[in-house]
Formats: C-alpha cells, sequence, structure tokens
C-alpha cells in the first residue's frame, strides 16, 4: 500500500513563513519519508496513513505561532505499491514530454 499525502502547513501571519515552513519540512525529514517540496506544498509519501499522519502532526507542531493553518489532502492506494512519481510520469507519458515549464 502506498499512501500519498499532500501537505501545506504555515502560521496565520502577514509576515513570511519561510522560516516556520523550513522548520515544518525539517519535521517531515526526521520521520524518514519520502517527500518533495513544491511552491504550495509538500508531497509526503507513506506506507499507511498512521505514517503519514505522523509526519503531518510533526510538521504542524514544529509551527511555533498562536494560530497555525493545515490543509491535508491524501490518496490512500490500497491496491498499490506504486509511488508519486509514477502518477506524474502517467501524465508525461499523455503528454509526450515533462509536465512543467521554466517559463518565469
Amino acid at each position: 500500500m502506498t499512501v500519498i499525502g499532500f501537505l501545506s502547513t504555515a502560521p496565520a501571519t502577514d509576515e513570511s513563513m519561510a522560516a516556520d515552513v523550513a522548520g515544518a519540512i525539517e519535521a517531515i525529514d526526521e520521520t524518514g519519508l519520502t517527500y518533495e517540496t513544491g511552491p504550495m506544498g509538500t508531497t509526503i509519501e507513506a506506507e499507511s496513513m498512521v505514517e503519514l499522519l505522523e509526519a503531518v502532526e510533526a510538521a504542524h507542531e514544529s509551527i511555533d505561532a498562536d494560530r497555525v493553518s493545515t490543509f491535508l489532502k491524501v490518496d490512500d492506494k490500497r491496491t498499490s505499491d506504486e509511488p508519486a512519481s509514477e502518477k506524474v510520469a502517467a501524465v508525461e507519458d499523455h503528454l509526450g514530454r515533462e509536465a512543467r515549464t521554466d517559463r518565469q
């Protein structure tokens, strides 16, 4: 089984959130799970919901603020061990190219 989560967590503030988000990424890294950070959130791969939720809790709790906002989307692939990268590869196969651009 593969459980893929998309996590976005940050303090509710008008200030820069970069340091807090970096702390959350460090907390995820310490779990030993595979992850990839993008501009809107982090994709985390786990073998179970328990593992995923432990990483989410670690990231959420790493933020020292009066108010913390956390968004989690879960894809629980109960009959597959396919990694998240295979989902991207399938889309790229249909596109015939990478699913990204370097345009600024």
